[in-house]
């Protein structure tokens, strides 16, 4: 009898064992967050360094500034697909929809297209503004009709992929799990926080404007937040990366590109000329990300609250 109970004690330690071991990968919700994200990223940069070699053995990366569209287009079109098979991975895991991270919405192409106008015409004020304060001089025109109607499609196809690539990777299933266990707030300021530490290595970048493309990155959390898709945000992120490096020529965080519209230098005190970083690395960028905000919240915000007030007089939940 001793022995048979040394046996079954033997017995139950691995299987106690076992279930420690399991607690550390799942819980009553299957795999936990953390290890959600390891696998999500590790997918992401896996296909995002296998593609990279094969692109630099081909001499398609875009390494030289200015950047050219065909080098441009290749890279970013790569980084599209590799967050799109991360997050393909990830809607399987948990059996749900690829579009459900932030792509389900019956106002799609509304808020895109609306992003997209608003994204040009902020841009448009803050260049307005800085060529009336002699901080950004425009010297003419690079290209004649023809090529410039060339360029203007090829990059505007160029930033619709990286409006949406960008907007996936930090807003789009990290910005979703994370929220899981952080909350929403807390997840859109750390996503905030590496998407400017993400622009660290571009040429040209300042410290002002690392802090608006942070900014930039919560203002963007700030449409999910009301809008509940990233349509908006892609569509802003398109219009006002266009504006910058094709319509207008000016760096876009420190990044420069070949084929734009018009040749412009900045001028002056580059805390608000933006210097080598461009318009986001002038102060002018930070009234105009407070202006979002409010905006924002005055516009989405009271439709929130209009419906909700509609919601409590039905006695319905919101």
């Amino acid at each position: 009898m001793a022995e048979l109970g040394r046996s079954d004690n033997r017995t139950v330690l691995p299987h106690r064992g076992r279930q420690r071991l399991r607690s550390l990968f799942v819980n009553e919700r299957g795999l936990r967050i953390p290890w959600r994200v390891v696998i999500f990223i590790s997918v992401y940069q896996a296909l995002h360094t296998a593609g990279f070699a094969v692109l630099q053995t081909w001499n398609l990366l875009a390494v030289q500034l200015p950047l050219s569209p065909i080098a441009c287009l290749t890279q970013e079109g790569w980084e599209l697909l590799c967050v799109v098979a991360a997050t393909g991975v990830m809607a399987r895991l948990e059996h749900r929809t690829l579009l459900s991270f932030g792509f389900i919405d019956r106002f799609a192409w509304v808020r895109w297209l609306s992003g997209a106008i608003w994204g040009l015409a902020c841009l448009s004020a803050v260049i307005g503004f800085m060529w009336r304060s002699g901080f950004i001089a425009f010297e003419g025109r690079a290209l004649d009709t023809q090529a410039a109607w060339g360029y203007a499609l090829e990059w505007a196809l160029i930033c619709l992929v990286i409006g949406l690539f960008e907007e996936s990777l930090l807003r789009g299933y990290l910005q979703q799990v994370l929220l899981r266990a952080l909350g929403f707030w807390p997840a859109a300021w750390l996503l905030s926080i590496a998407f400017a530490l993400w622009h660290l290595d571009n040429d040209g970048e300042s410290t002002l404007g690392l802090i608006v493309v942070g900014a930039g990155g919560l203002v963007f959390c700030l449409s999910l937040w009301h809008t509940k898709s990233l349509y908006w945000a892609a569509g802003f992120h398109a219009g006002w990366d266009w504006g910058q490096s094709y319509l207008y020529g000016t760096p876009d965080s420190g990044v420069t590109v070949q084929g734009h519209l018009f040749i412009t230098h900045s001028a002056g005190n580059p805390l608000w000329s933006g210097g080598s970083t461009g318009p986001e690395g002038s102060v002018c960028m930070v009234a105009l990300l407070l202006l979002m905000a409010v905006g924002m919240w005055l516009w989405w915000g009271k439709s929130h609250r209009i419906q909700k007030g509609r919601a409590n007089e039905l006695g319905e939940d919101y």
